[in-house]
């Protein structure tokens, strides 16, 4: 009880200003006391309004009053300090060297526990109270303590940098848009980070299937030294001793250093990981470039073992003992080999024939209507695609077209893919594939399917086909068909287009490389609503 009877007499001590022992206490006309140099500081604050008010009870004086020290409880607060009490917080409240200071505080600083994103500020718990409670701060974004949010200021204007240039990859405000970055392609820094999290998030699957790859090739490592081991020893154990070593000596070495990317794999995924939970968008898209990139994987042709040249002098019986192994040893790493990676087991297949050996890869393909020009209309569960002569009401967005009648799927298109796009009419319709960085905004070749290095289009109007790339023309001869068929193999690099009725027939076929993930389009006209096909 006497214990709670202390803690009563430090809370009383103590600024409610500073949150410290009070220094030089004075008591103001409403009754409350602080320490002399905080309650000056804080009118000094309010002098341009002439009202002064106490910070607690919010009473206000006219004119200022005039400060004098408090004898009774300067010498109370010297009597707490001799007795070696304290009436702080403890001293893991306030903020040392390392960590983030509330803005708020005067005197000693208590730690920050939220930085405020708008208000760029850090508050520590008590200071931060008003952003709970006052209408237009509950909507502020707050995020983890930061030292670095003046980071989000715009050097030159002074203003909070809320946007993205694509063509310079730096953060900018929003009069630099408008200014110096006129005419340069800019998004949100929201809609930036959201494009960079879906490429993060690839990289993340990436290095997990790369750190799955390593522990199957160590799992697999320790199987065939086990194996290897076992019928090596089994009759020659004294003449193939010093070999054994050898081999097993290698092995590990190998193991070392497939263990080794392991971690270093966990490593960059949890960095990621730890990325792609950062609240702050700049600080997201400042540090992406150095955390993305990934390095070389170990060479699998490394992971290799085979019983190595015995020794000269072996018995015959041995050295027949040696051909059976060695022949043994390269069948089954080649099957390991050969079952290691999906993809190479992918690569190997044909390319499919017949309409059925196509389905067997066939994607539902959904439009976004974010990206649909203003005039499109979307339907059918947005599978279908119509140009109307009424503007729809879609909100803005940086990922719409706005003068070209285009739209791109949601699906990331990777690995191999087909599609059939259907349209009835008599107007034309363009089918494309394109990379998400296409541009957007304006009339120029950048933003149109097939006229630039980053889409690829087949043109069918109503008396034959044109195929279309970086803006070169390529006419096509071929049967006349309402509905045209697309094959994607991205990892091999082709793309195909057919004629679909009765029979499929080769329209045209793109063999390149794909440096992008890839998106289905249609580019629509008058007179002619497209659909994708709902394949079984």
């Amino acid at each position: 009880m006497a214990q709670k009877g202390v803690q009563l007499d430090q809370e009383t001590f103590s600024c409610s200003i500073c949150l410290d022992l009070l220094k030089d206490p004075v008591t103001i006309p409403c009754g409350h006391s602080y320490c002399m140099s905080c309650i000056k500081g804080f009118w000094d604050e309010e002098h341009q309004r002439n009202i002064y008010s106490c910070p607690q009870c919010r009473q206000t004086f006219t004119p200022r009053p005039v400060l004098k020290k408090n004898t009774m409880l300067a010498a109370l607060v010297e009597q707490l300090k001799k007795t070696g009490l304290q009436a702080s917080p403890a001293d893991h409240c306030y903020a040392g060297p390392e960590d983030v200071a509330c803005d708020v505080c005067t005197g000693r600083k208590l730690k920050a526990f939220k930085s405020c994103l708008t208000c760029l500020i850090s508050y520590c718990e008590n200071h931060l109270q008003p952003h709970y409670t006052v209408g237009q701060l509950k909507k502020h974004k707050l995020a983890e303590p930061s030292k670095k949010l003046q980071e989000n200021i715009c050097s030159r204007h002074d203003e909070v940098m809320k946007m993205f240039c694509r063509t310079d990859q730096q953060s900018i405000c929003y009069l630099c848009s408008v200014d110096e970055h006129k005419g340069h392609r800019t998004v949100s820094a929201a809609a930036e980070r959201t494009e960079r999290q879906r490429e993060l998030e690839v990289s993340r699957l990436n290095i997990q299937q790369r750190i799955q790859d390593r522990e199957k090739d160590v799992k697999l490592l320790q199987q065939e030294l086990i194996c290897h081991i076992r019928k090596r020893s089994s009759d020659v154990k004294q003449q193939i001793r010093s070999q054994q070593q050898t081999d097993v000596s290698g092995v590990i070495k190998l193991q070392e250093k497939l263990q080794q990317e392991i971690t270093e794999l966990k490593r960059k995924d949890a960095e990621l990981k730890k990325l792609s939970h950062t609240e702050d968008h700049n600080q997201f898209l400042h540090n992406y470039p150095s955390v993305s990139q990934l390095s070389e994987p170990t060479d699998s042709s490394s992971i290799n073992i085979r019983p190595l040249r015995y020794f000269e002098d072996v018995t015959a019986a041995v050295s027949e003992l040696r051909d059976l192994l060695q022949d043994i040893l390269r069948d089954k790493l080649t099957n390991i080999s050969l079952a290691r990676t999906e993809i190479d087991v992918l690569l190997s297949e044909p390319e499919p024939k017949t309409r059925a050996e196509f389905l067997k890869y066939s994607r539902k393909i959904t439009l976004d209507p974010i990206t649909a020009y203003s005039y499109l209309l979307l339907s059918e569960g947005n599978r279908k695609a119509e140009a109307m002569r009424q503007q729809q009401s879609y909100s803005c967005h940086p990922d719409r077209f706005t003068v070209w009648r285009q739209v791109l799927s949601r699906e990331m298109l990777i690995g191999r893919c087909y599609w059939e796009v259907d349209w009835r009419g008599t107007g034309a319709v363009s089918v494309a594939v394109a990379y998400k960085n296409i541009s957007r905004v304006g009339d120029s070749n950048e933003c149109g399917f097939g006229y630039n290095a980053k889409s690829w289009m087949l043109y069918c109007p109503s008396n034959g086909y044109e195929f279309w790339f970086n803006n070169i023309r390529t006419p096509i001869s071929g049967p006349q068909s309402s509905r045209v068929g697309v094959y994607l193999d991205h990892r091999a690099g082709i793309l195909s287009f057919y004629s679909v009725s009765e029979t499929m027939t080769l329209l045209h076929r793109v063999q390149t490389t794909f440096t992008q993930p890839l998106y289905a389009g249609l580019c629509l006209y008058y007179g002619a609503p497209a659909e994708f096909c709902q394949l079984k």
